[in-house]
């Protein structure tokens, strides 16, 4: 399970860090936002918004698992 973990980490990252960079350079905002180290703040809102829907989906991933093993007896 901590493999399947990291592999979907990953794959996020790698996704979202080109298209973050990408949105610096052509939004005049985000511009703005990265020179004043706003941009930083947002970054980590979101990471931390992205972890603890990756911690509550593990969380009923067990609990799932564990009512069917229930079941199975």
């Amino acid at each position: 399970m901590g493999s399947k973990v990291k592999k979907i980490f990953s794959l996020i990252m790698a996704m979202g860090l080109p298209a973050l960079l990408y949105a610096s350079d052509k939004v005049p905002m985000a511009g703005v936002m990265r020179s004043d180290g706003k941009i930083y703040v947002v970054v980590a809102v979101l990471v931390i918004i992205f972890i603890g829907i990756l911690l509550f989906l593990l969380s009923l991933e067990r609990k799932i698992r564990r009512l069917e093993k229930d079941l199975d007896k």
